[in-house]
């Protein structure tokens, strides 16, 4: 006899190979898929193929640089002496030659009046030795004309007074000697003296000044009468990185801007590289030759320096939705034979709808215009229009 309460027991799920509904679904809908599954991989999927690009390609960058003076020098005083007067003030222009310092070193005229009395007696006893040159050859003629009568002079005689002569004429060139070191004392007394005249080495501007009349100048003051540089030429020194600097062409012509006059634009002449890397900043610093006739620019401005970059030899070019990039790498889609091959490549210059690429490609490949990461390697491509 049955409890009331005892629970019919449940049939066990039977096996998925005897479930009635997913047989049925199975062979309804599976194969079919699987079919087209088929059907997809056998056609190729039709793309758009375009060819690698070769050519040069240049790029412009925008480099600081700073302006220097073509020419720039610190004038001090050569001997020592007391200013006599200033001619020229922070701000002149001066010419090559122009007296701009006067010093006064009254010890150096004295020094030069000793010299040239020297000069003075040194060719007095020049003249006078000369003069006994003179007398002793007259007396050695005559008693060389008296010695042909016989026992008229006595051999010794002619020859002591042949000697003597000889003497003398060796004293003269010791005189001389004598005029000529006297001559260079007074030269170089008059060049101390020409050192208290200082004068402008070149035209340019008169950039500093700090001296005043009365004041003591000579080689122990280390500061500097005056400051003068070369403004109507500068130099504009750029520090280009060392990617760029097998871009540097001698020669060549920049643009370059300075906050002053930020809407006029300058040019440079790039002049004069450095042909070594700062070991800090790894940049090479390069000098540009600017004219300024006008005056505008000054030492010591900021420029802003569109520099251009230019290869030497020609870059390759692809679309730039052609470059597919993800997580972990970058790459284009080349077609070969027929199939989809990945090729990482490295991004470069952008020269509006083509980018640069660097990787293992060539001119004239094939490559997808609009690549994603969704078409695998190895899947059949074909080209549009085909």
């Amino acid at each position: 006899m049955k409890r009331l309460n005892q629970k019919p027991q449940s049939k066990p799920p039977a096996p998925p190979h005897e479930v009635p509904c997913l047989h049925r679904w199975g062979r309804r809908f599976l194969l079919p898929l699987a079919a087209c599954l088929v059907v997809v991989t056998a056609f190729p999927q039709t793309v758009d193929l375009v060819s690698v690009i070769s050519r040069p390609v240049s790029r412009t960058v925008e480099l600081p640089g700073e302006l220097e003076p073509f020419l720039s020098v610190s004038l001090h005083a050569k001997v020592t002496g007391y200013v006599d007067r200033v001619l020229v003030d922070r701000g002149s222009q001066v010419k090559p030659g122009d007296l701009l310092v006067e010093l006064s070193a009254p010890e150096i005229a004295a020094r030069l009046a000793e010299a040239e009395s020297q000069v003075q007696a040194a060719e007095s006893a020049r003249l006078q030795t000369e003069a006994q040159v003179a007398a002793a050859a007259g007396t050695y003629e005559r008693l060389k004309k008296a010695s042909e009568t016989p026992g008229a002079v006595a051999g010794n005689e002619l020859l002591q007074v042949q000697k003597q002569m000889e003497a003398l004429q060796a004293a003269v060139g010791a005189r001389q000697q004598a005029v000529r070191a006297a001559e260079a004392t007074v030269q170089a007394q008059r060049d101390l003296q020409a050192y208290l005249r200082i004068t402008a080495p070149f035209e340019g501007v008169v950039t500093g000044r700090m001296v005043h009349p009365g004041a003591l100048a000579g080689p122990g003051n280390d500061s500097p009468l005056l400051i003068i540089q070369q403004v109507s030429h500068l130099r504009l020194v750029a520090a280009v990185p060392e990617e760029d600097a097998g871009s540097i062409v001698r020669g060549a012509r920049t643009e370059f801007h300075v906050p002053a006059f930020p809407e006029r634009a300058y040019s440079g002449t790039v002049s004069r590289p450095a042909h070594m890397l700062d070991a800090k900043t790894r940049t090479m610093p390069v000098e540009l030759d600017v004219l300024n006739p006008d005056g505008s620019l000054a030492p010591g401005m900021y420029a802003a320096i569109k520099w251009p970059v230019r290869r030497s030899k020609p870059a390759l070019l692809v679309p730039k939705t052609a470059v597919v990039t993800t997580s972990e790498r970058t790459f284009v889609i080349r077609e070969k034979d027929g199939r989809a091959e990945w090729v990482d490549v490295k991004k470069g210059v952008v020269e509006g709808d083509l980018i640069e690429v660097t990787g293992n490609l060539r001119a004239g490949d094939r490559v997808v215009r609009r690549a994603t990461d969704e078409m695998r390697e190895g899947t059949r491509l074909q080209a549009e229009g085909k």
